[in-house]
């Protein structure tokens, strides 16, 4: 499997498999590259839409241009726990970001979340968040602002009255209950204009259609979470678990 940058060609290649509405690991597939790459190149770019071979070619040897290499004296990455590959570490970051902004986070918001997921104490105040992300405090505060509002994180104060925003298990499962019951409004409206068009009318018996099928998503996405939730406070398997 080819390593480094993608080329022209390779980008060139995936603008295709893009305007022929192929999954991404198709895509990778054809060229060779994890699929992982392939998401990243495109979300980094403009998204499925708005992909240019071109365009992202020349934005990536821009790119490039700017980064500098670190003199002995300047600044090194922190030492990683557990013995972690830094580099490695970094990547994975980067991959879990690039899946986030695929469900609809917008980048900085789905940074932020990234870093909480990936900290061993799931844990961070907006200082530590803005330091390891290499932006201002107000770009922490809108993207904390937004992931609150969808239940996504938590604030907590510490022992010397800061804020920490906080990720666990238990609010995993409340933000999926949440995803849930979000179509709720979307039923409601659905039967008023059924009611409102005249219930023998297509438009009805479509908007009827439309409520049924997303009452039935909700209940089994609400079933399915409280029978799953045991899942997220079970601690995994180890492969020594598994030895005889």
């Amino acid at each position: 499997m080819p390593g480094g940058r993608l080329t022209q060609q390779e980008r060139q290649q995936i603008a295709l498999g893009l305007a022929e509405s192929l999954p991404y690991a198709e895509i990778a597939r054809r060229i060779d590259r994890p699929t992982s790459t392939v998401t990243r190149e495109v979300m980094r770019n403009g998204g499925p839409t708005a992909y240019r071979a071109d365009l992202a070619h020349r934005a990536t040897e821009r790119r490039a241009h700017r980064r500098r290499p670190a003199s002995p004296g300047g600044h090194r990455a922190a030492p990683q726990p557990h013995g972690r590959d830094a580099a490695a570490v970094a990547e994975y970051e980067e991959t879990f970001t690039t899946v986030l902004m695929a469900s609809g986070l917008p980048r900085m918001t789905a940074r932020v979340l990234t870093c909480l997921y990936t900290s061993d104490a799931g844990s961070l105040s907006a200082s530590e968040l803005a330091r390891h992300l290499q932006v201002s405090p107000a770009s922490i505060s809108k993207a904390i602002t937004f992931l609150e509002s969808q239940s996504l994180v938590r604030r907590e104060r510490d022992e010397r009255r800061r804020d920490r925003y906080t990720v666990d298990n238990e609010l995993f499962y409340q933000s999926t209950i949440a995803a849930a019951r979000s179509h709720d409004l979307l039923v409601r409206t659905a039967r008023e204009g059924a009611a409102v068009l005249g219930r023998d009318t297509p438009a009805a018996a479509r908007l009827e259609n439309i409520a049924r099928f997303l009452d039935f998503i909700s209940e089994s996405m609400t079933r399915a979470a409280e029978q799953a939730r045991e899942v997220l406070h079970t601690k995994p398997a180890t492969a020594s678990d598994d030895a005889p």
